[in-house]
């Protein structure tokens, strides 16, 4: 009989979940407004930080829309973007037919490197183009070299929308992820650390740019009594019900960050003396993951490839993947101009996510140790 798969992230729920969701159904709080909502948005504002605003939203990428929306990024303007990442933070500049220049990684996070960051805003700006906003990501979980590019953007005085949808519950310098830029961003798609089964928020600065994103997510709609509209709007409100999967999410995912974190330790001593496979690690004590998804990186010293690994895995009915394709050579986005020296294109190379749920079970740490033993007996 074939052991069941073992997924790379699936969705851990923590119990309370169907309360939320029924006290929606009892009362009939089924539109994208009510009760839930606002409470889930006040769990964020109060694990975040109390100075700042959630807007609960569709997705991620709805909420980085909306940032671009609010920061006036217009057809013909230029966007920095990170190259490492999902298509889900760069698409939005394409929404609003503005063009992304692409900003490559350093090796210490994976994220944006800061020099690369700062050679494209002097380029552009010798170009008479100065970028109207920078999308930062903090990839896997990892947290960015945050100091050094907020320090950068200040400089150029560029807002910063920060891409932190993978990285709910990761910190720098106890500083949560989401709340060091102009605008945060977070996912709450099936795979994420907590999920709504499909959602995200945007994070805000003041309640007049939270009230704003809210207005811009329900289609713009004029304070009227009558329906009249002078923006053009979205649909891009969370609803009730998946608030309410949140809000049963928020109570756990603290316990959801430890048990990641501890897979990335499982990780780390299983690879501890096996030459050729590296772990993504924290550079030091500033940086904390929440290890949303704990990743390596191959190298000849091992005996086989990356593509030869997610083979053999998915031969044991285990689920792993390669890191993120690079946007700049993505055949969507190839034509844009790129700053760097291909360090995205070697992760990707080299790269393996492997799986990091909170719900794996010891049972399932011993296939993974058993399936990868399998490999090292044949190298």
């Amino acid at each position: 009989m074939k052991n069941s798969k073992i997924w790379l992230s699936s969705p851990h729920m923590g119990g309370s979940e169907q309360k939320y969701v029924q006290e929606a159904f009892d009362t009939n709080w089924i539109a994208p407004l009510g009760p839930n909502v606002t409470g889930f948005e006040n769990d964020l504002k109060e694990y975040l930080i109390e100075n700042k605003y959630a807007a609960c939203l569709s997705s991620g990428t709805a909420a980085i829309h909306l940032a671009l929306v609010q920061l006036g990024v217009s057809r013909g303007d230029e966007v920095l973007c990170q190259t490492f990442t999902f298509c889900g933070s760069a698409n939005p500049i394409m929404y609003q037919g503005a063009n992304p220049i692409f900003v490559d990684s350093e090796f210490e996070t994976w994220n944006m490197c800061p020099n690369h960051l700062e050679t494209a805003i002097k380029d552009r700006i010798s170009k008479g183009k100065r970028p109207k906003a920078i999308i930062l990501v903090h990839l896997y979980g990892m947290p960015a070299k945050i100091n050094e590019i907020i320090s950068i953007a200040n400089k150029y005085e560029i807002p910063i929308i920060e891409d932190a949808a993978e990285a709910l519950g990761s910190s720098y310098k106890g500083q949560k992820c989401g709340t060091f830029g102009t605008f945060g961003v977070l996912s709450f798609n099936g795979n994420k650390i907590i999920t709504t089964s499909g959602g995200g928020a945007l994070i805000c600065n003041s309640e007049e740019e939270k009230n704003n994103t809210v207005f811009y997510a329900t289609q713009a709609r004029d304070d009227a009594p009558h329906y009249q509209h002078s923006k053009i709007g979205y649909n891009y409100r969370m609803s009730n019900i998946s608030a309410g999967i949140g809000r049963g999410q928020m109570e756990v995912l603290d316990k959801h960050v430890r048990l990641r974190r501890e897979m990335n330790t499982f990780y780390k001593t299983l690879f501890a003396n096996i030459g050729g496979i590296n772990v993504m690690s924290e550079p030091n004590d500033d940086y904390f993951s929440n290890s949303w998804l704990s990743c390596i990186l191959v190298s000849e010293q091992f005996g086989y490839t990356k593509n030869y690994i997610i083979k053999a895995m998915a031969d044991c009915n285990i689920e792993t993947r390669p890191l993120w394709k690079p946007m700049h050579i993505q055949p969507i986005f190839k034509r844009y101009d790129y700053y760097g020296q291909g360090e995205s294109e070697q992760l990707f190379e080299k790269g393996i996510c492997l799986p990091s749920g909170s719900n794996l079970t010891d049972e399932d740490k011993n296939r993974i140790s058993e399936a990868f033993m399998s490999l090292l007996s044949r190298a």
